[in-house]
This record gives C-alpha cells, structure tokens and sequence, in this order.
C-alpha cells in the first residue's frame, strides 16, 4: 500500500476538512481568501492547500502568472470530506479572474457576517435540485415544458436559523454586460420575491453601467452596487479593465 493510500484511510484533520467544505461550497478558493477567511497567514493556507493537492484531495490551476492559484475539489475530497451534490467545478482562463474576485468576495463576507452562511452557485444548484424549485435564484422567463429559465448569482448570503430572512444574492460583475442584457437580469432580481434584495460588487466602470440598468430596470429598491474594492480582500483580486461583453445567457 502506498504512502498516499495510507494516509487517506486516516481521517481527515478538522482544518482540512473545513477547507475542503468551504471550497466546494463557493467552487474554487485562493490561498489568500482561505487566509483571510480563518485569519491565518498566507504562507499557512497555502501549506495546507498543498498538502492537500499532493494527497489528490484538491486539484491545483495556476492559470494566469501574476494572479493567485487556484483550487479546486476534487471527487476523492469530496468523499473524503462527506460532500455529496456538488457539481465539479471548472475553471479556465476566461473565468479565473472571475472566479478569483468571487472567492475573495466570499471570504470577505463571511468574515463581515459570521453569522451567516456564503454559498457560490454550486451549492445553489444543489439546493434547487433538492427542492425542485427556484430557491435564490431569478426567473428570466417562463419556457413552457422546460420551465423557467434561470440566472444564478456568483454567491448566496444565506441568513442564520434563527432568522426568518430571505437569502441575499450577491453578483460580482467585473466587465459590463450588453445593455439590454443586464437590464432583462436587473429586472429578474427586481421581482424576485425569493431573494430579500441583491448586492453587486463591481468596479466603477462597470458600477456606472449597472447603475443605468437598475434604473431602467426600476429595480432600485432590490438592487444595491457596492464598490468591489470596499471589501478587505477585494483589492488583490485585482479586476481588469472592464469591457462590454454580448449577450448570453
């Protein structure tokens, strides 16, 4: 028996098991935003996401050289750390500053509202499999036979047991979005009654074209953007200049 198998027939160690459940809950994670997250040293999230690459637990992509790594669940840790649900998550070059900005987005928020839980889409669409019904998401349209189609926020503020909130959805948006596109979303969120309101963190370019759509959208009651770099970590996921992009889904 190799020294690899040994060491995974042992239990994990509660940190590791932690790091795990919160990377597969937003999707990926950095050493940066699991540090701020557990307020450790870099140097020290960075270790523990190593180790845990080496035993297979997590998978390594350092896809843009002067921008954080990034890490990803593999399907050994979630078994090893009782995950089951979750959709592999995948990340390429024209989503890592994405998924960058919404881990360190994460790991802010759980620091500012401890008492309550950060989830990224992954963990969402889990939920909404399991209900079989729209959970924290926006409708855009009704499709018949297909059912409604959706959009999912980058991350869910989910309130604590006691409380008797609705979730909160949080969009990181870092490149503006065809007008008309943004506003169809804008409007989405503005009707939900599945979410309590919508927070979208992004930067100044984007937060002037965002402010229009909300506008025209007359979605300022549920909509709120905050500057991205209001947030502690924010600052070293570092967004690029933002540009229009077409339309999608």
């Amino acid at each position: 028996m190799t020294r690899q198998k040994r060491q995974r027939t042992q239990p994990l160690a509660h940190e590791l098991v932690a790091a795990l459940q919160w990377t597969a809950r937003i999707g990926a994670v950095t050493a940066e935003a699991l540090a701020y997250l557990h307020d450790t040293s870099i140097a020290s999230a960075r270790t523990r996401l190593s180790r845990a690459t080496r035993e297979r637990l997590l998978t390594r992509h350092r896809l843009l050289a002067d921008r954080p790594a990034l890490y990803t669940v593999t399907r050994g840790g979630m078994r090893a750390a009782g995950l089951t649900g979750f959709e592999p998550s995948r990340v390429s070059v024209a989503n890592s500053l994405h998924t960058i900005a919404c881990a360190h987005a994460a790991a802010a928020l759980q620091r500012c509202y401890p008492e309550q839980t950060v989830a990224g889409e992954r963990e969402l669409r889990r939920e909404e499999r399991r209900c079989g019904a729209p959970v924290a998401s926006a409708i855009l349209r009704h499709t018949g036979a297909r059912g409604p189609q959706l959009h999912r926020p980058d991350l869910v503020l989910w309130p604590s047991a006691a409380e008797r909130e609705r979730p909160i959805a949080v969009e990181i948006e870092l490149t503006i979005k065809a007008p008309r596109r943004l506003e169809e979303i804008c409007r989405a969120w503005g009707r939900s009654r599945d979410v309590s309101g919508v927070l979208y963190l992004a930067p100044p370019i984007v937060e002037r074209a965002l402010c229009r759509a909300i506008a025209g959208a007359q979605a300022t009651e549920r909509i709120v953007v905050v500057p991205l770099d209001a947030l502690p970590l924010a600052l070293s996921a570092r967004p690029p200049i933002a540009k229009t992009v077409p339309s999608g889904p």
